[in-house]
């Protein structure tokens, strides 16, 4: 799930297409077919100076890339095994997780390789799923496997800081924690799916706090995170809910409730 200007994208499980809805009325308003993108597509990212959107394709280990300013035209490349989280980043380039081979992977918008670094995260078998790039330099990454929490990374993606560890419930841990997104301020927020919650931690990763998001009957496997500066607004994705849920006037994530 993200969003440019009045368009907010939707991707689903064994779904060949992208679905495209009004970010005012929230009604559907057309499909971009892609139609090699197989049943698992765990990251959506959009590039306003490119004008495209991106799509992660889990089982063919490639990216999509879907032309916005009016062709559709669809473009495909291969990336290191089992991609999920994709981010744009401040060079306008895509940044790409492979999950399979624990890699972070920068690429040019027509699929040239800039950078592919293997990711340095700990013993074990850590599993990255999300990584988004900090105005410092730094990248903080999503991870559930061996280790389920939050690392915070240099450029060459070596640990500085991590939070939390084994699986668990408490305020230091985590259970199955994957969408990632950073206010304009630094905090960093993270869906912690099968915790049904989300969790505040400040740039640093050295405190946290749990955003109480009051919808009808909770969160439900919270999975994908998107956070609309333009307009202070969060989109939540849920796994399990099968919701899309918005949260408007979000200026930053230090709320305790919103």
């Amino acid at each position: 799930m993200t969003s440019l200007g009045n368009d907010v994208f939707v991707v689903r499980y064994n779904s060949r297409q992208i679905e495209v809805y009004d970010a005012v009325t929230f009604t559907l308003q057309r499909c971009l077919a892609v139609p090699q993108l197989g049943p698992h597509s765990y990251g959506l990212a959009v590039c306003p100076s490119n004008k495209c959107l991106y799509a992660s394709d889990y089982n063919n280990s490639g990216v999509h890339r879907v032309e916005l300013s009016g062709s559709n035209e669809v473009m495909t490349w291969c990336v290191a095994s089992k991609p999920a989280g994709l981010t744009v980043n401040r060079a306008q380039n895509l940044l790409v997780v492979s999950r399979g081979e624990c890699k972070l992977q920068e690429f040019t918008t027509h699929g040239t390789l800039l950078h592919n670094i293997q990711q340095q995260l700990g013993t074990g078998n850590p599993k990255p799923w999300h990584a988004i790039d900090l105005a410092n330099g730094q990248f903080v990454f999503s991870c559930l496997a061996s280790f389920h929490g939050v690392y915070l990374g240099d450029a060459k993606a070596a640990v500085i800081r991590s939070y939390g560890g084994q699986k668990g419930s408490q305020l230091t841990e985590m259970n199955d924690p994957e969408g990632l997104a950073v206010d304009r301020y630094g905090n960093i927020l993270v869906a912690d799916m099968s915790n049904n919650r989300l969790l505040v931690l400040d740039g640093s990763l050295s405190s946290a706090h749990e955003m109480s998001v009051s919808v009808d009957g909770g969160l439900n496997g919270p999975d994908t995170l998107w956070y609309d500066k333009s307009r202070d607004r969060l989109y939540i994705g849920e796994w399990a809910g099968g919701r899309v849920i918005v949260i408007d006037h979000l200026k930053d994530f230090t709320a305790s409730q919103v």
